[in-house]
């Protein structure tokens, strides 16, 4: 039993450090599916057990569908383009206030499409932006990946990781707002003027704003339609307490057949532009995750959850910021889900279920690998031709993350 254990604790191990590493530069998913692989293999885990973790991420899967189908057919269609030239002549030469109104951007669409869509819809665009403004585009690509993860707990819907902390059963609106709204703003605040502060010599200086904004083609306007009306379909769902992933993969798949019937081009095309290999690394993830919980570690989870219990305050400072680090070791999306698991099982205080989702939300601005929506940013800038290090990246997240992490925190303690 204890060796079993141990094989069990040290593929899941390997596997999640590999996912980090990458290496000979596979992709991720190759990574996280050959540590669900081994779990078989060796007769670590059943096979119905598996099943059973692949099918928790049924809602998570149908989402990203619907996010990169919606990225992908805004991109073809040149909305992203169009957005760059408004961002350019809008800085009005300043490359400060260019980061300024991507930061906004970026603030805007993490609400209300999810952290996820900010990495795959907006960073082409503000990629594009960067180029035809002549500026640098590392700290703007730094405010997508930043911010994708600082408001990402504004809206229930603003990250696919709240569905899993929850369980699929989100709290209503009233009392999500009187928990988060505070807490959300002094994430977002602080992550901005750190980030400005360090990218401040890159942002020193001019950029151009004289640049030729071509106009919207009629496939182009029916895509930004579409992710205006699947914002809008996912407020309404979040409110009415319904699961996200099936209604935005209509919509995602409703706007990609509508473009492409404008456009008259073919949407299989515009599918296999699409990066599929994240659905089965959240699969591989998921099934890591499920081995670790029959190994017991959940239950010892849950019961230090308990002993937290005791002093709310106390036990929300420590169990957010454990699990805003932890969900660098292990992605917040099975991060998520053990403290998911274990919630479920300890019962613990509402405020220390709130500092939790701050946690697994807010941590991953520490590493490039904490959640999906980074590593989706990776590859959205890797397709543009750039690449962020694990170490370039740590040097920025190592100061806005625990700042933001603390006053977010610190103002969820506040409110009691």
């Amino acid at each position: 039993m204890i060796l079993a254990t141990g094989a069990t604790w040290g593929i899941c191990a390997a596997s999640t450090a590999a996912v980090i590493a990458r290496p000979f530069r596979w992709p991720e998913a190759i990574w996280a599916v050959a540590g669900a692989v081994l779990l078989l293999l060796f007769g670590l885990m059943p096979f119905p057990a598996a099943l059973h973790a692949v099918e928790k991420g049924m809602d998570v899967y149908l989402f990203l569908i619907g996010m990169m189908l919606l990225s992908e057919t805004a991109r073809a269609e040149g909305l992203f383009d169009w957005v760059a030239a408004t961002a350019a002549i809008h800085a009005k030469e300043s490359r400060a206030r260019l980061f300024a109104l991507v930061y906004v951007t970026g603030i805007v669409t993490t609400t209300f499409l999810s952290n996820d869509a900010t990495a795959v819809v907006l960073t082409p665009a503000v990629y594009a932006a960067a180029k035809k403004a002549k500026a640098d585009p590392l700290p703007l690509l730094f405010a997508c990946a930043l911010i994708a993860n600082a408001a990402s707990f504004v809206l229930p819907i603003s990250n696919p990781a709240n569905l899993v902390l929850y369980g699929g059963k989100m709290p209503p609106l009233g009392q999500w707002f009187a928990s988060f709204a505070l807490p959300s703003l002094a994430s977002i605040v602080v992550t901005f003027l750190v980030l400005r502060w360090l990218e401040r010599k890159r942002l020193a200086g001019e950029c151009v704003s004289d640049v030729e904004r071509t106009p919207l083609t009629a496939g182009g306007k029916a895509a930004f339609v579409g992710i205006i009306a699947t914002a809008v379909v996912l407020l309404v769902v979040s409110a009415l307490d319904v699961e996200l992933g099936l209604p935005t993969a209509i919509a995602g798949i409703v706007t990609t057949l509508a473009v492409s019937a404008i456009a008259k081009s073919s949407p299989l095309k515009l599918a296999r532009e699409i990066s599929w290999s994240v659905l089965p690394l959240v699969a591989g993830l998921f099934v890591l995750v499920e081995a670790l919980d029959l190994t017991g570690v959940i239950a010892q989870v849950a019961q230090y959850l308990r002993t937290l219990s005791v002093d709310p305050a106390h036990g929300t400072a420590i169990s957010g910021t454990i699990l805003a680090f932890g969900s660098n070791l292990m992605n917040n999306l099975p991060a998520g889900l053990v403290a998911s698991t274990a919630v479920a099982q300890a019962h613990p205080p509402r405020l220390i279920v709130d500092g939790l989702l701050i946690g697994v939300d807010l941590g991953p601005n520490l590493s490039i690998t904490g959640s999906l929506a980074t590593i989706l940013w990776l590859q959205a800038i890797r397709r543009e031709g750039e690449d962020v290090g694990f170490w370039r990246f740590l040097k920025v997240g190592a100061v806005a993350m625990p700042l933001a992490l603390l006053a977010a925190l610190g103002t969820r303690i506040a409110l009691g």
